[in-house]
C-alpha cells in the first residue's frame, strides 16, 4: 500500500505561461486521481528552496481520503490491520487522444518522437509509479472485467509488481514479524545471561568472543539489514521491469550470492590463524592457541549468516517478513542449551589452561550448529513463497554490472565497519593485559544488550519500509520516500528515546541485578552495566544512521552509504586511540562505547545533509517537534528514577543484587509508566497511535474468544 501524492507543492507540474490548467489524461491501469506522470527531478530540485509539500499528520484524514503514514507504516511493522480506505470510483474509459496544444493534452507530458501530431494511444510514463501496471492483453491476466472497479488498496504494495497473494501475505506476516523480533530479543538476552554466567568476563570469555568476532561481525551487519538493503531494491526494480516479475533475476542474484559466500567463507577459514593474529595481536600463550582452535569452528558461520540474509531479501520482496524474525529464536535456543551443557560438564570459573577438551569442542560445534539451524529453518518459508532455487550461470552483462556496482560499494561499507571493529578489539585486548576482567568480552556483552531496544521496534519498522521506499525511489516519487523516512524515525523513536535515556542511568543497576552470577561476579556485572549504559546514550544517532542508510540503498546508492561508513570509521578509530592513550586500563572499554556513540552522531548529521541534497526535504520540522515532545516526556520519569536510586542507595547495600533489583524494577518500571502518561498529556501522536493500535488489536483478540 502506498500513499496518495500530495495535491500541492513542487511535485505538481507547472502549466506553461498563458496556458490554462488542463486536466491530466487518464492513464490505463491507474486509479483516477493519482497522476500517472512521474515526478520531475528537475522540478524536485527547484522545489528544494521553495515551500515544501504540506506533510500529512501522523494520524487523521489525508488529502483525497488516503491513509496516513502511521496507518500504513506501523501496522505493517507491528502486524495490525490498517484502517479501511475509501473505495475508489470505477475507472472510466480513457478518452480519445487529444491533439497537441488542445486543452486535453497535459501541459508537461513528454511526447514520444514519431510521425504525426497525435500522441500514441497507449502512452506510458517513462518512470511508472508504484501503482502503475502495464495494460494487459484483452482477456489476459490482470485485465479488468467490464463493470468492475479497482480500488487504490488493490494496487498499492510495498514492492510494486507483487501479486495479490503476496500483498495479503504482507499483512498476515506483520504480526509474526513483531512477535518474532520480540521473542528473538528475549531469547538473545537469555543467551547473553547464560554465557556471562558460564564464561565470565575474564581470559576464557575473551578467547571465546574474540574467536567468534569475524562471523558475528557479518551477523550484525546482516541483522541490521545491510546485505538485504542492497538486494531488495534490485529485486524490486526487476519485479517492476521484467515480464516475469523478476523471477529469473532473483535466480541469478541468488546463485551469485551463494557462490560469493562460499568463496569468502573458504578463504577466511583457511586464514583462521592469521585472522586471529590480526584481531588479537596483544594476546599470547594458551589464550591465543585456544582462539585459533575456536576460529576454525566459528568462521564457517559466515556462509550461513549470509544465506539467511539472502533468503530474507527474497522473502521480503515477496511480502513475507515473519520467518527471518523468528529463526534467530532457534539459534538462541540451541546456544542456550549448549551453554547449560557446558556448565554441567566443565563447571564454572575456568580459564584457557583449565577448560577440558570436551568443553572446547562442545562450545565450538554447538555455537555453529545454532547458526546452521537458523538458516535451514528459512527454507520452508522460501518454498512457501513460491521460490525454487535453480542454480544458473546465465548472467547478463547488465545484471553483473548492476550487481557489481552495488555489491562493490556494499563491500566498502562492510570493510569500514570491519576495520573499526578490528581497532576496537585490539584496543580492548591491549587494555585486558592490565585489567583482564575489563577487556573485549565486556564490550561484546554490552554491545549485544545495546541492540535490544533498537531491534524491538526499529528493525521491524525499517524492514516494512525498505520495499516501500525502494518502489517509490524507482518511480521517482521522492516526496513519498521522504514521508516514509519521517514516519520511520518518529515511530521508532517512541521506544528508542526513553530507552536511550533510562538505560543510560539504569545500566550499572541492571548489571548488578542480571549479570553478577556464576563466573562473572558483582564486579563483572557492574563492568557490563556501565559500558551498556554508555552505549545506550548513542541509541538515537545509531537508529537514525541505520534508517538513513536504508534510504540510500532504496535509491540504489550504496556509494554514499559507504562514504558515510568511512566517516563513522575514521571518527570511531580516532576516539578509540584517544581512549587507549588517555584513560586507565579499567576504563578503556567504557571509552570505546563513548567513541562509538560520537561516531554515529557525526555520521547521522552527515547522512542528513546528504539526504537533504538528494530528496530536497526530510520533514525536519515534524521530526524535531515529535522528538522534542518525546524527550520532554522522559523528564518526570528520569527524576523519579534518580530519586529511587538515591533512596535505594541509602537503604540497601550498593553494589549488590538487592540494590540492582530495586532500582531496575521500581525505578525503571515507574519511569516507563510516567513516560507513557506524559506522552498522553503532551499529545505525542506517535505514542497515541501505538497505544490505540495495541488496544484495538488485543481487543479484537479478546472478542474472538
Amino acid at each position: 500500500m502506498t500513499w496518495r501524492m500530495h495535491d500541492a507543492g513542487p511535485t505538481t507540474p507547472e502549466p506553461r505561461p498563458g496556458q490554462p490548467d488542463a486536466p491530466t489524461r487518464p492513464v490505463p491501469g491507474l486509479p483516477q486521481g493519482e497522476p500517472g506522470a512521474p515526478e520531475d527531478p528537475v522540478q524536485s530540485r527547484r522545489g528544494r528552496h521553495a515551500a515544501p509539500d504540506p506533510l500529512p499528520p501522523m494520524d487523521g484524514p489525508m488529502p483525497g481520503g488516503g491513509p496516513s503514514p502511521a496507518e500504513t507504516t506501523l501496522p505493517l511493522a507491528l502486524g495490525w490491520p490498517t484502517a479501511p480506505t475509501r473505495p475508489a470510483a470505477p475507472i472510466a474509459a480513457a478518452p480519445p487522444p487529444a491533439v497537441p496544444g488542445t486543452a486535453g493534452t497535459p501541459p508537461d507530458w513528454r511526447r514520444v518522437p514519431g510521425p504525426g501530431t497525435e500522441p500514441p494511444r497507449d502512452l506510458e510514463p517513462r518512470y511508472p509509479g508504484p501503482g502503475y501496471r502495464r495494460p494487459a492483453p484483452p482477456g489476459g491476466p490482470g485485465a479488468p472485467t467490464p463493470g468492475t472497479s479497482r480500488t487504490p488498496a488493490a494496487d498499492r504494495t510495498p514492492a510494486a509488481g507483487l501479486g495479490t497473494g503476496q500483498r495479503s501475505s504482507l499483512v498476515r506476516s506483520g504480526a509474526g514479524m513483531a512477535a518474532g523480533t520480540l521473542v528473538s530479543r528475549v531469547t538473545g538476552f537469555l543467551r547473553t545471561f547464560v554465557f556471562v554466567a558460564a564464561l565470565g568476563t575474564g581470559p576464557l570469555a575473551n578467547a571465546y568472543n574474540n574467536s567468534n568476532t569475524l562471523p558475528n561481525t557479518v551477523y550484525y551487519l546482516m541483522l541490521g539489514g545491510i546485505f538485504t538493503s542492497v538486494v531488495v531494491p534490485l529485486l524490486v526494480k526487476a519485479a517492476q521491469r521484467d515480464p516475469d516479475r523478476g523471477e529469473a533475476y532473483a535466480q541469478r542474484i541468488f546463485t551469485l550470492g551463494v557462490v560469493a559466500l562460499a568463496a569468502v567463507t573458504l578463504a577466511a577459514t583457511l586464514a583462521a590463524a592469521p585472522l586471529v593474529d590480526l584481531y588479537a595481536a596483544a594476546i599470547k600463550g594458551t589464550e591465543h592457541d585456544l582462539m585459533v582452535v575456536w576460529a576454525y569452528f566459528f568462521i564457517p558461520q559466515i556462509f550461513f549468516y549470509g544465506m539467511s540474509a539472502l533468503i530474507g531479501a527474497i522473502l521480503n520482496t515477496r511480502g513475507r517478513f515473519a520467518a527471518p524474525m523468528w529463526t534467530p529464536v532457534i539459534n538462541n535456543i540451541v546456544v542456550i542449551t549448549v551453554g547449560g551443557l557446558y556448565v554441567a560438564m566443565a563447571g564454572l570459573d575456568k580459564n584457557p589452561s583449565t577448560i577440558p577438551a570436551d568443553g572446547i569442542q562442545l562450545l565450538g560445534i554447538g555455537t555453529t550448529l545454532g547458526v546452521v539451524a537458523q538458516t535451514v529453518a528459512l527454507f520452508p518459508s522460501l518454498r512457501g513463497a513460491g521460490f525454487r532455487w535453480r542454480p544458473t550461470l546465465a548472467f547478463r552483462p547488465g545484471d553483473l554490472a548492476e550487481m557489481g556496482l552495488m555489491a562493490g560499494w556494499m563491500s566498502g561499507y562492510v570493510v569500514t565497519q570491519w576495520a573499526a571493529n578490528l581497532v576496537v578489539q585490539n584496543v580492548a585486548n591491549a587494555a585486558s593485559n592490565h585489567a583482564e576482567r575489563d577487556g573485549y568480552s565486556v564490550y561484546s556483552y554490552a554491545w549485544q544488550l545495546f541492540q535490544l531496544p533498537y531491534a524491538i521496534i526499529g528493525i521491524s519498522v525499517i524492514t516494512a519500509l525498505l520495499p516501500r521506499m525502494s518502489g517509490h525511489a524507482a518511480a521517482r516519487r521522492y516526496s513519498l520516500v521522504r514521508d516514509d523516512f519521517s514516519a520511520g524515525i518518529r515511530l521508532s523513536s517512541v521506544i528508542v528515546v526513553p530507552a536511550a535515556i533510562y538505560l543510560a542511568v539504569l545500566g550499572p543497576a541492571i548489571g548488578q541485578f542480571v549479570f553478577s552470577y556464576g563466573s562473572s561476579g558483582i564486579s563483572g556485572g557492574i563492568s557490563i552495566g556501565v559500558v551498556f549504559g554508555l552505549f545506550s546514550l548513542g541509541l538515537m544517532p545509531y537508529m537514525i544512521t541505520q534508517l538513513q542508510l536504508r534510504v540510500f540503498y532504496s535509491f540504489q546508492d550504496s556509494r554514499t552509504a559507504a562514504l558515510v561508513g568511512l566517516l563513522i570509521m575514521c571518527v570511531s578509530i580516532a576516539g578509540d586511540l584517544i581512549a587507549l592513550d588517555v584513560l586507565p586500563a579499567r576504563s578503556v572499554v567504557a571509552g570505546l562505547a563513548v567513541a562509538y556513540g560520537v561516531s554515529n552522531l557525526i555520521g547521522a548529521v552527515a547522512g542528513w545533509a546528504l539526504l537533504l541534497r538528494r530528496v530536497g526535504s526530510l520533514d525536519g520540522w515534524n521530526v524535531a517537534r515529535s522528538l522534542t515532545r518525546m524527550h520532554l516526556a522522559t523528564v518526570p520519569g528520569l527524576i523519579f528514577l534518580l530519586l529511587v536510586m538515591l533512596l535505594a542507595g541509602r537503604m540497601l547495600h550498593n553494589p549488590g543484587r538487592g540494590y540492582g533489583l530495586a532500582v531496575t524494577v521500581v525505578g525503571g518500571g515507574g519511569a516507563v509508566a510516567l513516560y507513557a502518561l506524559c506522552t498522553r498529556s503532551l499529545r505525542v501522536a506517535e505514542a497515541g497511535f501505538l497505544v490505540k493500535t495495541l488496544t484495538t488489536k488485543f481487543g479484537r483478540r479478546r472478542g474472538r474468544h
